[in-house]
């Protein structure tokens, strides 16, 4: 189901839209947020300069340093009397990244969750069961009010004590969850250990799954673990642009449709700030156009993908960014060579003894660089036989310094060994700075 006819507009009906749209977020900004009066004095750029989505480029770029330099409501456009929510990262670190909705932000970002629900999959008639943490983070509450507004009954079970989530599961009846796909993964495990199987004794039809990266073979995981039966779409957001509802995945999975009416997509190079044509792969900058507490100018999320154009046969016409092959503040420089904990998860998950749960130990040892990889064998391929083992993990590493590069230790851990996460997967510890 389509929702908004937005996302029917044609590539000229849209950017005269944001081109519209932009020249008042730049006069709005200009006017009320003294930070961004100052970027573009600096810039000399002023808001007469900006006329079109053409213009986008001579605007600087806004980061997260802006956001904490700036903490807590330094880029807000209005004052605290006007907002009707305020949310904030983790800080985990340095101070947490502020944000803020007025109650008409507050309806955009419902409408634009109950869009990437809809292109996901939910109807009025699923039951949605959010394993997503309530509170600060804004992935619990977005998902919560935008299934609700295409008229889902929701379940607001929130993360942990995972045996209750699959009571709660099966004897309300739930067809829709919302999870990282780290915790999706470890409901079906604990539900495995119980004696439960997904496929026969559940009714979760739809996985939407957000927060953390979905790589194919994470997706294929998910298959596994649920049914090939389960429909799993992703969604991307982040709290500095909205929360959820910046993009989603259709059915047809290729790609993630951007609600471009509220938010101008560019991908740059992420080490010279160029703007890249559409199907290169690079830095995602949003610029947020709709937004009154807090519209964010060109903020580099950090976040690799590439923008795809043309209409996707679900109907819609926006423009979609493909799944994030990483961001660039989660890349690794060992001895030289940038390495991705993505490009790691491929090569584990097309192990067959492999199970998803895996970790990333940096070390250095006389100013050399190590990598360990620590991964989590299925049950069925447990063995006595060290030589079977030794064989396991020669290939593996073999895999691994084809697709990387550079020489990595292998640990095969025993299964259920390794940290489970109900929130964001941590999967990298970096001890090279630990004395």
């Amino acid at each position: 189901m389509i929702l908004s006819k937005e996302e029917t507009y044609s590539p000229s009906e849209i950017e005269n839209l944001q081109s519209e749209r932009l020249r008042k977020a730049i006069q709005y900004v200009y006017a009320n947020v003294p930070a961004y009066r100052a970027k573009m004095e600096a810039a000399r750029v002023a808001p007469a300069d900006i006329r079109s989505v053409a213009d986008l480029g001579k605007l600087p770029f806004t980061t997260k340093q802006d956001l904490r330099d700036n903490y807590p409501y330094g880029l807000f456009a209005v004052g605290v009397g006007k907002l009707a929510r305020i949310h904030a990262s983790s800080g985990t670190t340095g101070k947490p990244t502020v944000v803020g909705y007025t109650p008409y932000d507050m309806e955009v970002w419902t409408e634009c969750v109950a869009r990437i629900a809809c292109m996901g999959g939910a109807t009025a008639d699923d039951i949605a069961q959010i394993c997503f943490g309530y509170g600060m983070f804004t992935g619990a509450l977005g998902l919560h009010y935008g299934l609700e507004k295409i008229g889902a009954a929701i379940v607001p079970s929130s993360t942990g004590n995972t045996q209750k989530q699959l009571l709660y599961m099966k004897d309300f009846g739930a067809t829709l969850l919302v999870a990282t796909p780290s915790y999706a993964l470890r409901i079906a495990e604990v539900a495995a250990e119980i004696g439960v199987k997904p496929e026969r004794d559940l009714t979760i039809r739809t996985a939407l799954v957000g927060s953390e990266l979905l790589t194919e073979a994470m997706r294929q995981e998910m298959y596994k673990a649920w049914g090939a039966g389960l429909n799993v779409t992703q969604n991307y957001g982040m709290s500095e642009l909205m929360g959820p509802g910046v993009s989603g995945e259709c059915e047809k999975l290729c790609g993630m449709h951007i609600n471009t009416d509220h938010f101008i997509p560019e991908v740059i190079d992420p080490a010279t700030g160029e703007v890249l044509p559409a199907g290169e792969r690079g830095e995602l900058v949003i610029t947020c156009i709709t937004k009154e507490a807090l519209p964010l100018i060109r903020y580099r999320t950090r976040d690799l993908t590439r923008l795809l154009v043309g209409d996707c046969a679900c109907g819609r016409r926006t423009a979609r960014m493909e799944n994030l092959s990483g961001r660039t503040d989660d890349m690794i420089k060992i001895r030289g060579v940038n390495v991705f904990p993505s490009q790691i998860e491929e090569v584990l998950l097309g192990v067959d003894e492999c199970g998803p749960h895996y970790e990333l130990v940096l070390t250095r040892r006389n100013h050399t660089d190590a990598l360990e990889v620590k991964v989590e064998l299925l049950p069925a391929a447990l063995s006595d036989s060290y030589g079977d083992l030794e064989k396991l993990s020669r290939g593996i590493r073999t895999r691994l310094k084809s697709a990387l590069g550079i020489e990595a230790k292998v640990t095969l851990a025993s299964p259920n060994s390794l940290q489970r996460f109900e929130g964001k997967a941590k999967r990298v510890t970096d001890l090279r700075n630990v004395e």
